[in-house]
C-alpha cells in the first residue's frame, strides 16, 4: 500500500487496478491513483453507464463507480427531477448551480447523475427521490438503501 494524504491513498492494494481520479471534481490540483471496486449493479450484473452529458461519477467516467476513497457513496444512477432538485437544494446540497471549479456543470430536470446513496435515501423518507437507473447504480448502494426500495423507483 502506498502514502496517505488526507483522504486519499497513493498507491495500489494487491489485486485491485489503479484507476486516476480527476481530483479537480475533489478540490484538488493534480490526480490521484485511488482503486476502484468491481464495476457491479444492484441487480449483480455489469454497471452500466449513467451519464456522459453532462459526465458523471466519483471518477468523472460516465460510470456511478466507486471506490473506499468515495466517503460520500457517489453510486446511485438518478434521473434528476425539479422536486428532486428542490429538495436537495433545501437540504444543503445544491445540485443546480454550476461549480467549475470542481468541473460540475450544474443539473437541469432530466439529467442523469450519480448521487450519494444516503441522500438519495434522505430525498426518498422526505418523498422527493428521483427515478433511479437499477443498471448503472452501483452495488455499494446496498449499504446505504435496501434494494426493494431502489426498485419502487426505477426507470429505464
Amino acid at each position: 500500500m502506498g502514502k496517505s494524504v488526507g483522504r486519499f491513498q497513493f498507491g495500489v492494494e494487491e489485486g485491485r487496478r489503479p484507476c486516476k481520479l480527476d481530483s479537480r471534481a475533489a478540490g484538488l490540483n493534480s490526480q490521484l491513483l485511488v482503486n476502484p471496486l468491481p464495476s457491479r449493479n444492484v441487480l449483480g450484473g455489469p454497471l452500466k453507464p449513467c451519464s456522459a452529458t453532462p459526465r458523471t461519477g466519483f471518477f468523472r467516467n460516465g460510470c456511478c463507480d466507486t471506490c473506499e476513497e468515495d466517503v460520500g457513496c457517489h453510486t446511485v444512477c438518478v434521473e434528476v427531477s425539479a422536486e428532486f432538485l428542490e429538495f436537495s437544494r433545501v437540504a444543503g446540497n445544491d445540485l443546480s448551480t454550476p461549480q467549475p471549479e470542481y468541473d460540475f456543470p450544474g443539473l437541469k430536470p432530466g439529467d442523469r447523475w450519480c448521487v450519494c446513496a444516503a441522500r438519495w435515501l434522505e430525498c426518498a423518507a422526505g418523498g422527493a427521490a428521483a427515478p433511479v437507473v437499477l443498471a448503472a447504480t452501483h452495488l455499494r448502494t446496498l449499504e446505504v438503501v435496501p434494494l426493494d426500495l431502489l426498485q419502487q423507483h426505477a426507470t429505464a
